[in-house]
């Protein structure tokens, strides 16, 4: 039972599927034995192959239940702003929200020419070396602190920040510009602009972002498309639910909207 929840825990942790041999060498156990307890967690739906690899199973998802989502009831009114930046940009659009100290894309706009990226198969990524990632470490207080407790920064490219510091700097422009940039730093031949979406009490509680294969999908044009894009899904959002909120009673304080 541990070595199976030693397994578990390991592709937990992962940003993309895992191989056999990588498996082994990050939970210290025999390759035959890691095969075998696989070959049971794949069984029970706890895990999946993904061509030769493994990853997280859809039962192992159900029994921890429902993960981040958008805030509830506002999938159809930011959807046609994704569709919009994806006309403008004819580059992938992502919608992101922080997940532990990951992020998890709860909503993607593809296109005919989509980048590939480690991504695709598990939904999640560092919050480092992705744009999404620098967009919520910069607005959310709380989750860079949580993220600067948990030590060293996993290299992902040779181009990924690994240091605090560094990350630190670049998380003081993204405030003050309020737009995030990744360039091949997650994935190499994969760029990415985001910028922050808030909630009526200035909360940042997703990220919208643009990612492509070259330079020009993070152009300074397209930086501003995701920014204006950002800006729009938070005023939507707060108008759409301010107006379905209940009203204040005149003799308490306003209710929030969230």
């Amino acid at each position: 039972m541990e070595k199976a929840i030693t397994i578990l825990t390991s592709l937990s942790a992962a940003v993309q599927p895992m191989s056999l041999a990588e498996l082994s060498r990050r939970t210290g156990l025999p390759k035959t034995t890691t095969y075998r307890l696989l070959g049971v967690l794949c069984a029970k739906g706890l895990t999946q192959r993904i061509g030769i690899d493994y990853a997280i199973g859809d039962q192992l998802v159900t029994l921890a239940g429902p993960g981040p989502r958008m805030i509830p009831g506002t999938r159809p009114i930011v959807l046609p702003h994704m569709i919009r930046l994806y006309e403008q940009t004819r580059q992938t659009v992502n919608l992101a929200v922080a997940r532990g100290l990951e992020i998890a894309y709860v909503e993607r706009v593809y296109g005919h020419s989509r980048v590939s990226s480690p991504s695709d198969e598990v939904d999640r990524a560092p919050l480092h070396c992705t744009a999404s990632g620098k967009v919520l470490l910069a607005f959310d207080h709380e989750l860079n602190v949580a993220f600067h407790d948990r030590g060293t920064l996993r290299r992902m490219t040779r181009r990924t920040i690994a240091g605090h510091a560094a990350l630190d700097r670049e998380l003081r422009v993204v405030r003050r510009t309020g737009v995030a940039y990744s360039r091949e730093e997650f994935a190499e031949g994969v760029v990415c602009a985001a910028a922050p979406v808030f909630d009526a009490e200035g909360r940042i509680r997703m990220a919208v972002s643009v990612a492509g294969s070259s330079p020009s999908a993070v152009s300074g044009e397209v930086a501003a498309m995701v920014k204006r894009t950002a800006h729009a899904i938070s005023v939507t959002i707060v108008k759409a639910l301010s107006a379905t909120a209940p009203r204040p009673r005149a003799d308490g304080p306003p209710a929030s909207f969230l």
